[in-house]
């Protein structure tokens, strides 16, 4: 059972990973590297070169900003199904442990 939960989160995981991975890990120097080639070529001006390559690194930061949501957002939906226990759960625990272990405690002052 678990074995089958890890390949499918193995799965998941990898398809968010190729989906987008692209457009999202470009370098400033891979957008300016393209836009010299296009200029260069003499499919665009200089002044255009330079336009495509803001666009190209902001759908870059875009693309990779998505990127990380999706993942994120994968994860935590493969966690919830694996019903594992996050650091939210027990930071939650903590507290109520916290307070029980107060209330406890002013509760054997009191009898004393």
């Amino acid at each position: 059972m678990f074995k089958e939960r890890g390949v499918v989160m193995l799965s998941l995981v990898k398809k968010v990973m190729l989906t987008g991975v692209g457009l999202a890990v470009m370098t400033k120097e891979k957008a300016e590297e393209i836009g010299r080639e296009l200029i260069k070529k003499g499919d665009i001006t200089e002044k255009e070169g330079k336009e495509f390559v803001k666009d190209l690194l902001k759908k870059s930061e875009e693309a990779k900003n998505d990127f990380e949501k999706k993942v994120e957002e994968n994860v935590k939906q493969v966690l919830a199904k694996l019903d594992i226990v996050t650091k939210k759960d027990i930071d939650e625990l903590v507290k109520r442990i916290t307070a029980l272990e107060k209330g406890k405690a002013a509760s054997s002052e009191k009898k004393e």
